[in-house]
């Protein structure tokens, strides 16, 4: 009998859902930093085999919005709850276990199993593990506990075969052949956006958003131009740089990434435009691909 199902991953910014999901699929999907909310939207990674297809999907982190486009990221989060038929809910060794008690509230009342991965184990010790691992025990009773570490891969295969396990009866929902729901412009966001993440401080990486305008592939290469919208013209500023250097630094890392994502050349122009109070507006926030209900 092939299982197939969808498995949502939440939890708050910064526990390492990205890497996580990353890791599930065997190759860079989710864009990762170190800093929180990287992640915006709900991204599906699936992975395909005779017996079983999973579908992944990471959401933006959990947290209190503090403006419109925090909301579309929480109702993303939210909307995992919905059509999970396994739900991992990511925490670390240093988050409080009531740190989101309403929405643990929610998880709380699903029917469906709930597997709580609590990441970066390599920076606690045995006796406060076993201590975190029994309050989540009390806050969460009917979820299955997994002490993990992403980053040195500790663990992950063994939740992977609980997965399997856990899912539906079912036909596939989505070709053999197909590893994601989102186009490849998509990626090409987030890989720009990923590189502004690393590279600029303070507000300026969550004040812009990318837009591809055009995206021509041949055989053997890509011919790309994106825009950087940001909030303000002294942003502009900012992520232009003395003489251009921070925007070429951008553009130079994101063709690299790009070139080993797609395995092709990349031809790409970026260029930076101001687009006042996106983040507040719900017109353009839908005009961006977010989600306003």
């Amino acid at each position: 009998m092939h299982k197939a199902g969808f498995v949502n991953i939440v939890g708050n910014p910064n526990v390492g859902k990205s890497t996580l999901m990353n890791l599930f699929m065997g190759e860079r999907i989710s864009i990762t930093t170190f800093k929180a909310q990287t992640t915006r939207h709900r991204i599906m990674g699936i992975i395909n085999s005779d017996e079983a297809q999973i579908v992944f999907s990471d959401t933006p982190g959990v947290l209190k919005p503090n403006y419109k486009l925090q909301e579309s990221m929480l109702a993303f989060s939210e909307s995992a709850l919905q059509d999970a038929d396994v739900l991992l809910y990511v925490t670390d060794v240093v988050e409080k276990t009531d740190k989101n008690s309403d929405f643990l509230k929610k998880v709380e009342r699903m029917d469906v199993p709930v597997l709580v991965l609590i990441n970066k184990i390599d920076l606690s010790n045995q006796k406060d593990l076993e201590a975190l691992v029994a309050k989540w025990h009390e806050s969460l009773p009917k979820a299955e506990i997994f002490p993990i570490s992403a980053q040195a891969k500790f663990n992950v295969d063994n939740v992977l075969c609980r997965i399997k396990e856990l899912l539906p009866d079912s036909p596939p929902y989505f070709g053999k052949d197909q590893w994601t729901d989102r186009p490849a412009r998509f990626f090409v966001t987030e890989i720009i956006r990923e590189k502004i993440l690393l590279y600029y401080d303070k507000e300026i990486p969550y004040s812009v958003e990318v837009v591809v305008e055009q995206f021509k592939e041949s055989s053997k290469s890509i011919h790309i131009s994106a825009v950087i919208y940001c909030e303000r013209e002294s942003q502009k500023g900012i992520l232009i740089g003395h003489r251009g250097v921070a925007l070429k630094k951008v553009s130079s890392e994101a063709r690299r990434t790009l070139e080993k994502f797609f395995a092709k050349s990349i031809y790409l122009d970026i260029f930076i435009k101001v687009d006042k109070d996106w983040r507040s507006s719900s017109k353009r926030l839908e005009a961006y691909g977010y989600r306003m209900d």
